[in-house]
């Protein structure tokens, strides 16, 4: 294949394709076609602290032949606070890796879809660096593709049982209708009066 269309109709063409760049063509959005083999816009140039960062994360990423454990992988690119807890969602089933439960030990690849679960949300990723070092967010950022759906809208209501600033002590009533919004029960959480009387 020598040329495509683009959506607007002009003719273009792609450096994967093996042809050369016509000058003055045009991609969908009316900007002159500068796309590499691997699908990125050289006219793209990220901050250079950023870029730095992320060619020092690269360094201290693994060598040729070596592996990347899922456990170390989900901690260094932010996705959990901790490798430990890392480990434990990997060992409690809420890590997959391709849609199949992982050891912490798993050997994750360019290109793997990870999804993890973690306090009522669900996060989608495709690994696109392996580092072992943990980066900034900005870094961190670049070695994945979120795909993870939007999280959960906040409670817009006031929070139950918030009193208002130099309102003093709650008396009696005021604190069983605070333990009742609440949800918990007086006397060690057991109810609120003791059984039998």
């Amino acid at each position: 294949m020598t040329g495509t269309g683009d959506a607007d109709g002009t003719a273009g063409t792609s450096r994967a394709e093996g042809t050369a760049e016509v000058p003055g063509s045009a991609d969908a959005d009316g900007a002159a076609g500068t796309s590499g083999t691997d699908g990125t816009d050289e006219a793209q140039t990220p901050d250079p602290k950023i870029a730095a960062a992320v060619a020092a994360a690269e360094a201290a990423g693994p060598a040729n032949g070596e592996n990347v454990r899922i456990d170390s992988w989900i901690w260094a690119v932010r996705l959990i606070k901790t490798r430990s807890q890392g480990a434990t969602a990997c060992r409690g089933g809420h890590v997959q890796v391709n849609g199949e439960r992982v050891k912490p030990a798993y050997s994750v690849r360019i290109g793997d879809e990870v999804r993890l679960r973690q306090e009522g949300r669900e996060r989608i990723v495709i690994v696109k660096r392996l580092i072992r070092k943990r980066v900034g967010a900005p870094v961190a950022a670049q070695c994945y593709i979120d795909n993870s759906p939007p999280p959960p809208p906040r409670e817009t209501t006031a929070p139950a049982g918030i009193r208002d600033r130099g309102t003093g002590r709650p008396t009696k009533r005021d604190r069983r209708e605070l333990e009742r919004l609440r949800g918990s029960g007086g006397f060690g959480g057991f109810g609120g009066r003791p059984e039998g009387r």
